[in-house]
């Protein structure tokens, strides 16, 4: 399948929120919308969604550009989805490339991508683009009240 990549923009805030479903992560318009409209403004953030001829997205790609004391400047893709019925037709690796692109327009040439162990289609599919595994870790995440 053809798909063109570009930029992600405010309209798309439903798509997203679409495709997002489809992973599993419960969200609301409003939150991916307000989200979606202040990652636009930050020159360190890149989204980008993947087009076909008619709607709707095929899927996208967040990315993020960060200073990291021990490992210097890196791009780190932070989200990827490709629409269930889209996927293993190229559009995947289309978004990694834009992102890639993105990287080095940066000039940042160390791009790093986590991917949850349940989601085992994934490992292969970037080893295949030249990702190579570098550690395995636990991910930890607390909660310190209202936002």
């Amino acid at each position: 399948m053809s798909c063109l990549v570009r930029p992600a923009k405010r309209s798309d805030a439903p798509e997203l929120a679409r495709l997002t479903l489809e992973l599993g992560y419960t969200h609301s318009l409003p939150k991916i919308e307000s989200r979606l409209h202040a990652l636009l403004q930050r020159p360190d953030h890149f989204i980008a969604v993947a087009v076909g001829d008619t709607p709707p997205l095929l899927g996208w790609i967040a990315a993020e550009r960060r200073l990291i004391l021990e490992s210097g400047d890196i791009v780190e893709i932070v989200g990827l989805v490709v629409a269930a019925t889209q996927q293993r037709a190229g559009i995947g690796h289309a978004l990694v490339a834009a992102t890639e692109q993105w990287a080095a327009s940066q000039g940042v040439s160390t791009l790093w991508v986590s991917s949850n162990v349940a989601r085992t289609a994934s490992h292969p599919f970037y080893e295949t683009l030249g990702y190579a595994r570098i550690k395995t870790q636990h991910a930890y995440a607390k909660t310190l009240g209202p936002a």
